[in-house]
């Protein structure tokens, strides 16, 4: 299986990578893809995200805010990033309010880490 920190929900079941499917489908993608190596859009795209420092992925123009918080994106550092980005990094470009729910991070975050490997 997959290790995930203890915050996060202990099974990364097939239900939860559908839901966060879903919830990419409705709230991130309209900004960003998350293949690896295809186009930006508004927003980076985010193949190869897991292990990446914030800001360096060739050809988008991050905000200095993106560039400079040197974050390393993980699965904790996406839960607490998620909740409320503008909070978690002053300055960002994302105009996202964020998920409140945990499970519906953890979900996403089961996605992401399946869809942009």
């Amino acid at each position: 299986g997959i290790p995930v920190a203890a915050h996060l929900s202990p099974s990364l079941s097939k239900m939860s990578v559908e839901n966060g499917q879903k919830i990419f489908k409705t709230k991130c993608a309209q900004c960003h893809t998350v293949e690896k190596g295809a186009a930006h859009m508004q927003g980076p795209n985010l193949g190869g995200l897991f292990g990446r420092v914030s800001g360096t992925t060739p050809g988008f123009a991050y905000s200095k805010a993106n560039k400079d918080s040197a974050i390393t994106w993980s699965d904790q550092t996406l839960f607490d990033y998620l909740l409320n980005p503008k909070k978690y990094m002053p300055g960002t470009k994302m105009v996202f309010a964020g998920l409140k729910k945990p499970e519906d991070r953890n979900d996403l975050i089961a996605y992401l880490k399946q869809a942009s490997a």
